[in-house]
């Protein structure tokens, strides 16, 4: 009996742990992420459900981030993603703020350490090197994404 509590203890705990990723206050600015994302538009939009573009030039080099918060990584509906985030993704990473500045310090740095695979890479090869600036960016991108 005590086995089969703590079993899904641990299951309950696994499955909520997205959720408790997205409703982490960011630690950026929103005004100044959205004035950075202005350097992320080129290949990325936020556009909701309902196809209204909140950020961005309507580009889908990149992925859209509405929703990316929490969200598996590599998943969002009919993008082509590379393999190796498509990989992360598979070992059920979700996208938290640290997770997504040290991201974006280096895309394929992160990549080869979260995968331990030398041979891992990213398609994105923007980088944004300053960690103030990514919170910002994580800030804003949240503040679009949905409302729980």
């Amino acid at each position: 009996m005590t086995l089969k509590f703590v079993a899904l203890a641990a299951a309950a705990a696994l499955f909520a742990a997205p959720a408790f990723a997205q409703t982490a206050a960011p630690t950026g600015n929103v005004e100044a992420g959205q004035k950075a994302f202005n350097k992320c538009q080129a290949c990325h939009i936020v556009a909701n459900e309902a196809g209204e573009v909140l950020a961005g030039k309507a580009s889908k080099t990149g992925p859209n981030l509405y929703g990316m918060p929490g969200r598996v990584a590599g998943t969002y509906p009919e993008f082509k993603y590379g393999k190796s985030i498509v990989a992360l993704g598979a070992t059920g990473f979700v996208w938290d703020e640290a997770n997504f500045v040290e991201y974006l310090a280096d895309p394929n740095k992160f990549l080869k350490a979260k995968l331990d695979d030398k041979g891992a890479k990213s398609n994105m090869v923007f980088k944004v090197a300053k960690e103030e600036e990514a919170k910002d960016l994580w800030a804003f991108i949240s503040s679009l994404g949905p409302k729980s």
